[in-house]
């Protein structure tokens, strides 16, 4: 049952709303799964087998207090594998379900020998009831930035979960440069248009009462020159017309050197949404 009232909000709109650029169109990568699989196949070519980003290990610490060994596992969008890898250490049985042929041909490559590891090629919320058993847990950590019907995408992570679904999305804040150039200077920034209190809004929606676990975590951007790291900490520059002398003074507090390669450190967060299904 959907909530009613004077005062509903439509949260599967909003989400839509916040897939649109900041332009207010569709990017194309939203909306052709042609182009994205072409994205995918891509960064597979430059990827090192089996590379993973440092701060998901942080993440999977805490996603483990929900996954025994005898659990059975279904991940949604594994991507790079950084949950893939150590939940099939760690369970007797991972299924995981990817939009793209190029992540899942990599994980197979990467995990060769691991037979209680299957692959599933399809698109999560388009899925129909008995293409696949339900597991006891149902996960899946940044993989939702497609899935216009996200309701759809929800309701069958509740059905397919017997003992818990989790959702992970890496959050805020920004990288503070940034926001002293829209504070000082008054450049127009790409914000972030979605986070993850619009799951636990459209869960409530769907009357699930969703709990929520924020994780503390850090990055270290490392950079061969000067020149790349002022050009890549600008692309969430929106204006015109930017001065470089002013991004060089915001990026200034947040840099170091050591030996002619300069690094850049990022306080954020994740946070992970469970539910008991219903």
């Amino acid at each position: 049952m959907t909530r009613k009232g004077p005062l509903a909000i439509n949260y599967e709109a909003l989400w839509q709303e916040g897939m649109k650029d900041w332009h207010g169109m569709m990017p194309e990568r939203m909306v052709n799964d042609q182009l994205e699989e072409q994205f995918w196949a891509q960064s597979v070519a430059r990827k090192k087998i089996g590379q993973t980003d440092p701060y998901a290990q942080r993440i999977f610490q805490e996603l483990q207090k929900s996954i025994e060994p005898h659990h059975s596992v279904l991940e949604i969008g594994p991507g790079w594998g950084n949950y893939t890898f150590p939940l099939a250490e760690r369970v007797d049985k991972l299924t995981c379900v990817d939009s793209s042929e190029s992540m899942l041909y990599y994980l197979q490559q990467c995990m060769p020998h691991q037979e209680h590891v299957s692959y599933v090629h399809a698109k999560w919320e388009n899925m129909e009831s008995d293409e696949i058993e339900p597991h006891d847990i149902v996960l899946g950590v940044n993989c939702f930035y497609r899935m216009y019907e996200i309701k759809a995408a929800l309701s069958h992570m509740n059905r397919l979960a017997k003992k818990r679904a989790i959702i992970g999305m890496t959050t805020g804040p920004i990288q503070p440069h940034y926001e002293l150039l829209y504070e000082k200077y008054g450049y127009d920034i790409k914000f972030p248009r979605r986070d993850y209190i619009e799951f636990l809004n459209l869960l409530y929606e769907m009357n699930i009462y969703a709990d929520c676990k924020i994780i503390p975590l850090e990055r270290v951007y490392e950079y061969e020159s000067y020149e790349q790291l002022v050009t890549t900490q600008s692309k969430k520059i929106l204006t015109a017309n930017v001065q470089q002398a002013h991004v060089e003074e915001a990026l200034s507090p947040f840099i170091e050197e050591k030996e002619g390669r300069y690094y850049y450190r990022h306080d954020f967060h994740a946070a992970l949404v469970s539910w008991q299904p219903k």
